[in-house]
Order: structure tokens, then C-alpha cells, then sequence
């Protein structure tokens, strides 16, 4: 069984056109730094390290410094919590390959009734992908929670 990193880099070019369908979070100028496996993106920031989670849609202040950042996801529970190193290793040893611009997706996002599990991942775009579910977060952060879902609309 061979180590798999959990953080990917991708060029600043990359992250500024996949993370368009973001701007409705108040990205505003905080700087990516690196990916998780599953897109989610983190952020430098004057008042500390900043987290877009894609599958929450949700965009916050997660820790003080870089160093707390580095010894959360350095410990079993905080690479679990924040990288999702469990589901990664298992769609590694699925043999699931990521491409050099390419994170794990969920086929059916878990958002919209898809299940959490390895048969559910793909390779997929970081692009596309940040693309997909920054329009359907948008769509759907305003709604209560438990609101029927009849449909979805993506634009091109």
C-alpha cells in the first residue's frame, strides 16, 4: 500500500476560473493555498486560514495560523474531519487515479441524495467540478433545510 498525499496545488490560473462559481461566498482576496483530494479549497487571510467546503457550500474561518491548520490535519481525527484521508485512501486502493487537474468527485453529490462512499467517486476536474457545485450551492443555501428538491439548473 503505497502513501497518498491529501493536499494538491494547483496553479493560481486554475483555482481563479474554478473557483468563479464561488464569488456569492465573499472569497474576496483571500490567496488558495492547496486542495484537499475532494476540491475543497483552503485560504491564507490576514485573520488566519479560511476553508471552502464544496460539499457543506459552506466558506469560513477555520483556524488562526497556518501551524494550527498544519497540527489539526496532522493528527488521525483532523485528516479524517477536514481531508477526508479515510474515503481517499479507500478510492486509492479502489484505484481511483487522479489526473494532474483532477480531484475526487461524488457522481451523485452527496447534497442531492448521493451516497458517501467509494462507489460513488470519480476523477474528476477541479474545474468542473467547483464549477458544478458552486452553482448548486448558490441555488440552494438560501432554502430551509428539508426542502424538496424538484430540480436544478447549471449553466454552460
Amino acid at each position: 500500500m503505497g502513501r497518498v498525499d491529501l493536499t494538491k496545488v494547483f496553479p493560481a490560473e486554475v483555482l481563479a476560473r474554478a473557483l468563479e462559481a464561488w464569488a456569492w461566498v465573499g472569497i474576496g482576496d483571500r490567496e488558495p493555498l492547496f486542495t484537499s483530494l475532494f476540491g475543497d479549497v483552503f485560504f491564507r487571510a490576514d485573520d488566519g486560514i479560511w476553508v471552502l467546503d464544496i460539499l457543506e457550500g459552506t466558506f469560513s474561518l477555520g483556524w488562526d495560523s497556518a501551524a494550527a491548520l498544519k497540527a489539526e490535519v496532522d493528527t488521525p481525527e483532523g485528516a479524517d474531519r477536514y481531508l477526508l484521508a479515510g474515503l481517499a485512501m479507500a478510492a486509492y486502493e479502489a484505484g481511483i487515479v487522479l489526473g494532474h487537474d483532477e480531484v475526487y468527485g461524488f457522481r451523485v453529490s452527496p447534497v442531492l441524495g448521493g451516497g458517501f462512499d467509494v462507489d460513488n467517486l470519480e476523477a474528476v476536474s477541479l474545474e468542473v467540478l467547483l464549477d458544478f457545485l458552486g452553482q448548486i450551492h448558490e441555488q440552494l443555501h438560501d432554502l430551509p433545510p428539508g426542502t424538496r428538491i424538484s430540480g436544478i439548473t447549471i449553466k454552460p
